[in-house]
């Protein structure tokens, strides 16, 4: 049995609440894991609020500029950019919308440092995986791509990281950011065909130039459930993790796979879903764990509590636990079996199973081996831990209102400053990678940047010491 160090999770209390994607699921997923106890597993961090200049690692800095002035207040003089920028219609402007990108987005760039460092082997941000942003745009109710910001991170000390996406829509903001190199390899399971947005992730989309075959698509057909996916998911990423061996994995785990999401149309179940977090954790990978789409909100809160508790290896009673938010899950008192299945649309064949398997396999022969890079010094984090800037008024008045909800909640704010750089090694910063985005190539470029610790969400960081560890020794 191996030793439990800590966790990483991201929470809001209070942002965001006009974002189509409600917020609130996070608030509840709180509640679940609090009244279940979980926390008491778990390492707590207040997260760091991303700064425009930590968004402008991956976007645009007119496009992040924009964010940051627009309001529901003003935006009437800003028609030309919202149309620039596609922010309007399943991207809204909403009070607090630069704040709430900045949270989300700090808290998974946390997390990925704190993968960086050694100080967890599992960090998981529920708030997270807004895989639809683009460089220069947003998208599909995604406006910073905090995934591929956190990848860009981890980057510096991982040789190879393996991005995997089961939301029911394709990941292509991640999968276009790097398209083009095979530091990162993208796989995603998801819902293609019949215009189903983004209409992008067709099992031949393998990557370009050097990225050539590091992209892999499995699109599925609608009402597909626990046992198909299961017969597709499992043998695919087993391949992937043997041919491609990265050494961290990111994980966005979009709960509208689920069966009865409102914009979904699979059959997964809760405990199915959750077989996919467990069998990726199996491999004992650094592993950042983030959220994504999910619609209705019992179920999704349901999902991620179930979640939580596989990464800290905790059995938890199926029915859930008393609180003040029992009556929003509607008279359905059960975490697992809460969640029904849809109506199946199409049936799943054997045969359609094993076509799509064995294309993907072909793709895969055609990896020849793990790329490897050159060891060198790198630029500090993005984020700097030895920043003791004293906290806005306002804000800690916020972090007083949680403490008083949660009381027994311990919060750790000076356990990552005891990292010191050398405790790993990393990796250069000429063989990063090369971002495509409306086919333009852009080189990305780091430099240490320190942000606050202001904040009203809250990042619990779960965290495994492994007995196998993963090396970052490898040769040109």
């Amino acid at each position: 049995m191996v030793s439990l160090r800590r966790v990483v999770m991201v929470l809001f209390l209070a942002s965001g609440a006009g974002h189509p994607m409600k917020p609130h699921r996070l608030s509840l997923t709180h509640s679940l894991v609090l009244h279940y106890g979980l926390y008491k597993k778990m390492m707590v961090f207040k997260p760091y609020k991303a700064s425009q200049h930590d968004m402008c690692r991956f976007h645009s800095e007119d496009y992040i500029d924009f964010l940051q002035k627009v309001s529901p207040n003003n935006m009437q003089g800003f028609t030309k950019s919202l149309n620039t920028f596609n922010v309007g219609d399943d991207c809204p402007v909403f009070p607090g919308l630069f704040e709430f990108c900045s949270r989300y987005t700090g808290a998974s760039l946390q997390g990925a440092t704190q993968l960086n460092h050694k100080i967890c082997d599992i960090a998981i941000n529920w708030a997270g995986g807004l895989h639809h942003a683009k460089k220069f745009e947003a998208s599909g109710f995604c406006y910073v791509n905090d995934i591929v910001i956190s990848i860009l991170e981890l980057l510096k000390y991982h040789p190879r990281v393996l991005y995997i996406d089961i939301d029911i829509h394709h990941g292509d903001g991640v999968q276009e950011a790097f398209y083009l190199t095979d530091r990162v390899m993208t796989v995603s399971f998801h819902k293609y065909g019949n215009y189903f947005f983004p209409g992008t992730g067709d099992m031949y989309e393998v990557g370009a130039e050097s990225g050539r075959y590091y992209c892999l698509n499995v699109p599925l057909r609608d009402g597909i459930d626990d046992q198909s996916y299961r017969q597709l998911f499992q043998p695919v990423i087993k391949q992937v993790v043997d041919f491609y061996q990265p050494t961290c994995i990111v994980l966005q785990c979009g709960a509208d796979s689920l069966g009865c999401d409102r914009l979904g149309c699979f059959n997964l179940s809760i405990r199915g879903h959750g077989e996919c977090v467990e069998f990726v954790k199996s491999f004992k990978i650094p592993l950042l764990v983030l959220g994504g789409g999910g619609y209705t909100v019992r179920n999704v809160a349901r999902c991620w509590t179930f979640e939580t508790s596989l990464l800290l290896e905790e059995s938890i009673s199926d029915e859930l636990p008393y609180s003040g938010e029992l009556y929003r899950f509607q008279n359905s008192f059960w975490l697992i079996h809460g969640c029904k299945d849809a109506v199946c649309t199409e049936t799943i064949t054997l045969q359609y199973l094993e076509q799509i398997r064995q294309t993907v396999f072909e793709n895969l022969k055609m990896l020849n081996h793990a790329p490897s890079v050159q060891i060198h010094d790198v630029p500090s984090d993005m984020l700097n831990y030895e920043r003791n800037d004293e906290p806005d008024p306002d804000e800690r008045g916020a972090e007083e209102n949680y403490t008083r909800s949660a009381s027994h909640l311990k919060l750790s704010q000076r356990a990552a400053s005891s990292v010191t750089e050398s405790s790993c090694r990393r990796l250069p910063m000429s063989s990063m990678m090369v971002t495509m985005t409306m086919t333009k190539r852009v080189m990305l470029k780091f430099e240490p940047k320190g942000v606050g610790l202001e904040g009203d969400c809250f990042v619990s960081v779960l965290c495994r010491c492994y007995q196998k560890q993963m090396s970052c020794d490898v040769t040109s």
